[in-house]
């Protein structure tokens, strides 16, 4: 029995995809703070708690309008090209790729079900992980068809939306929508009290996101497809040409226009629990184009800064993302909640980016002094570890 050689040396990496996951992963959290620092309703409807008024409305305009979902939808189709990438990687050095994808998921799981039941129910890695497990039979299909199936994927998830919407109405969606007050009363009392008064909330939020999954699985599943297609295409790795990255931008611009518009209709139908979902699939879809435009920038950038501090900073964020993402709930929590600083639901959405910004300062400089003196980022370093059943070298040879 051969030993498992180990992850892809840092010399070997492709830069312009770790800037675009360090671009995605920074963007994230500009909206996973809307439900660190807020219930969870917020996060679909913003009229469900706090001031929704002058300056507090137009954060959250921005927010919705460049961030919600473009941001893990970029980072939800970078994982699906890293599932083609591991793999590729491993069957070149002869080993047995599946066999890896599997302990390397395992280990992605657990570590997600920790986060989601010790830490924050709002954790993507489960999801993540297992749809990976059925993804991967996926790998070698080519470009043509990944896309198509994505697409499909993509199609169903949109369509069982709206059928739910046209059948169902208000029922569909009303109690996440417009929770009852004594609902978020009980939430925002969790949050403020200390870990073990949290875990009121906590578990069985986080159990819920975790049966969605079932449903959800379509949205994450189609977007890792695409994601797939994108990478054995070479639109993520920068090698395409300029003129399709411009194109992309282009269809970024479309895409505005389309959040935008389910903005309108919302506020059209007074934020009414009827037209939720048909809101939701406005900014879905939208999304798609606005996130592609994003990566049309980011490709854009680094062909002409390939070496630029900018580039290098995102994909030191980038080749640290594991550890970032963490390191983002860790923070976070430790401002909004009871066993530190207790501001939950006291935040105004303006004040929230200012807390974005702040966390962002301290993330950027330290992933890059970090890389200066070791391979991985500390989470990524025990990833590897237990994929590949030995313990791996940690600092730079100088």
């Amino acid at each position: 029995m051969t030993r498992d050689s180990g992850p892809t040396p840092p010399s070997e990496r492709i830069t312009s995809l770790d800037a675009l996951r360090g671009f995605a992963l920074l963007g994230i959290l500009a909206i996973n703070i809307w439900v660190f620092a807020m219930p969870e309703s917020t996060l679909i409807n913003p009229t469900s708690y706090g001031d929704f008024t002058g300056a507090n409305y137009w954060a959250w305009f921005v927010g919705h309008v460049f961030a919600q979902n473009k941001f893990i939808t970029i980072f939800s189709a970078l994982f699906g090209a890293g599932i083609v990438l591991f793999a590729e990687s491993k069957e070149r050095k002869g080993q047995d790729a599946v066999r890896l994808h599997y302990r390397r998921t395992a280990v992605l799981i657990a570590i997600g079900l920790l986060h989601a039941y010790v830490l924050w129910y709002g954790d993507i890695l489960v999801a993540y992980g297992l749809s990976a497990l059925f993804l991967v039979f996926a790998r070698d299909l080519e470009a043509r068809k990944l896309a198509g199936l994505g697409v499909a994927f993509l199609l169903l998830f949109v369509g069982l939306r709206l059928f739910a919407a046209v059948t169902l109405g208000a029922e569909a969606i009303g109690g996440s929508w417009a929770p009852s007050e004594a609902a978020i009363r009980q939430e925002v009392a969790a949050y403020r009290g200390g870990w073990l008064q949290q875990l009121d909330h906590r578990v069985p939020a986080a159990f819920n996101r975790q049966l969605a999954i079932f449903e959800s699985f379509w949205q994450i599943g189609g977007t890792m497809l695409l994601g797939m297609a994108l990478y054995k295409w070479g639109v993520l790795t920068g090698d395409r040409s300029r003129t399709l990255y411009r194109r992309l931008v282009a269809a970024g611009v479309v895409g505005l226009g389309i959040v935008v518009a389910g903005v309108a209709y919302i506020r059209a139908n007074d934020w009414s629990a009827d037209a939720a979902l048909f809101f939701l699939q406005f900014n879905f879809v939208g999304s798609f184009l606005v996130a592609g435009g994003y990566v049309g920038l980011v490709m854009l950038y680094a062909k002409r800064r390939p070496d630029g501090p900018v580039t290098r900073a995102f994909a030191a964020v980038g080749r640290t993302a594991f550890t970032n993402y963490l390191l983002q709930t860790v923070i976070a929590t430790t401002i909004f909640y009871g066993h530190g600083f207790g501001l939950f639901g006291y935040v105004s959405r303006v004040e929230q980016y200012g807390i974005v910004v702040a966390i962002w300062a301290v993330q950027v400089p330290l992933s890059v002094l970090w890389l200066r003196y070791f391979r991985f980022g500390p989470v990524e370093w025990v990833w590897r570890t237990l994929t590949y059943g030995e313990k791996q070298p940690l600092r730079l040879e100088k």
